[in-house]
């Protein structure tokens, strides 16, 4: 027996309003493929290759990390060496005006302005921040490096009560000059030497750990990445313009001045060393952390290339799929509205 189908125009309005449905989710995900050249959804299009890409785009991810803190490494270091190089520099000036003070009258007074400022200096160039860091601080880069050198400072205080005990009187007093010779280069020896080493230098000069920062710059290596305050060349330093700015020298006798100024030319001469050997070892690091960017960035490139065979689209197939589903979705709207338009009315 024949059976009748029936049409009715709610039936093709359900039909044609389900089609455009359909064709809208399909032109979305059609719009963003042309868009960007990649699957809309990576995972449903590869299936079982799925974690292949997942594990591309994580070697891709640290890769970009490694890139981005070798940036503030080379920040760092850059700004570090920028300061050893100063200190190098202001130390060898140094030297020059001591040899020349030496035998010179009223050295002591002449040197005295020199030897303030560069101390300021010194500690200023090892107090430096980069990116809310200290640079020189060792693994403490919240913490301030070196305490400041004046009236009350635990440094200063420590020296004043070193000389005191050793001479029975202040730098500044009169009796300066009855010291002899002999009795200054103990002090300087000894008393004297022992505030910039362990565990004076530590207690009352420096916060710094002799421990350095470690950074990994790339997925093989690791590096060491600052300096410490704590380092022989700056004890030196800082030692050489201590005694010759705070010990009474404007006063002292002609022989007993030329024995502060033997010992700071030898401790200047050797910190200049010290400090060329640490400028080399930064440079070093750096030449390290430039060479494992650049491996890097090519990483970067191979990877992104696995990444992008893998999720691409053809986008010229996807625009054409846009443009059809564009067309269709239009003829289904246009049905629809002269669909609307029928009524029995219009036949009674």
């Amino acid at each position: 027996m024949m059976s009748a189908n029936y049409i009715s125009t709610l039936m093709l309005s359900s039909s044609l309003r389900s089609s455009i449905t359909n064709n809208q989710a399909a032109l979305t995900k059609a719009s963003k493929e042309a868009t960007t050249g990649r699957f809309a959804d990576v995972g449903l299009e590869l299936g079982a290759t799925t974690g292949s890409d997942v594990t591309l785009r994580a070697d891709l991810s640290f890769a970009d990390q490694l890139v981005d803190t070798n940036g503030l490494v080379s920040g760092r270091l850059d700004t570090t060496q920028n300061r050893i190089t100063q200190l190098g520099a202001t130390a060898t000036s140094f030297l020059k005006d001591l040899i020349a003070a030496r035998s010179t009258d009223g050295g002591g007074r002449i040197i005295l302005p020199p030897a303030s400022a560069n101390l300021q200096d010194l500690i200023g160039a090892l107090n430096v921040s980069y990116n809310g860091s200290y640079l020189f601080s060792g693994v403490n880069t919240q913490n301030t490096p070196i305490t400041a050198y004046t009236a009350g400072s635990a440094s200063k205080n420590q020296v004043d009560a070193d000389f005191l005990a050793t001479f029975g009187f202040s730098q500044s007093s009169a009796s300066v000059s009855t010291i002899t010779p002999a009795q200054m280069q103990t002090f300087l020896n000894t008393t004297f030497d022992a505030e910039f080493a362990s565990p004076a230098w530590n207690t009352n000069w420096s916060t710094a750990t002799d421990q350095t920062m470690q950074s990994r710059i790339s997925t093989t290596e690791i590096a060491d990445t600052s300096v410490s305050a704590n380092q022989i060349g700056f004890r030196r330093l800082a030692e050489a313009y201590t005694m010759m700015a705070d010990l009474g020298n404007a006063n002292l006798s002609q022989d007993t001045f030329q024995v502060v100024v033997d010992k700071a030319i030898g401790l200047v001469g050797n910190a200049i060393t010290d400090l060329a050997t640490l400028g080399g070892g930064v440079g070093t690091v750096q030449q390290r952390v430039t060479g494992a960017t650049e491996k890097l960035k090519t990483q970067q490139d191979i990877l992104n290339n696995q990444i992008v065979k893998m999720e691409a689209v053809d986008p010229t197939e996807a625009s054409v799929r846009v443009n059809t589903l564009q067309t269709q979705i239009k003829t289904a709207l246009s049905l629809t509205s002269q669909l609307q338009q029928i009524s029995l009315i219009n036949y009674l």
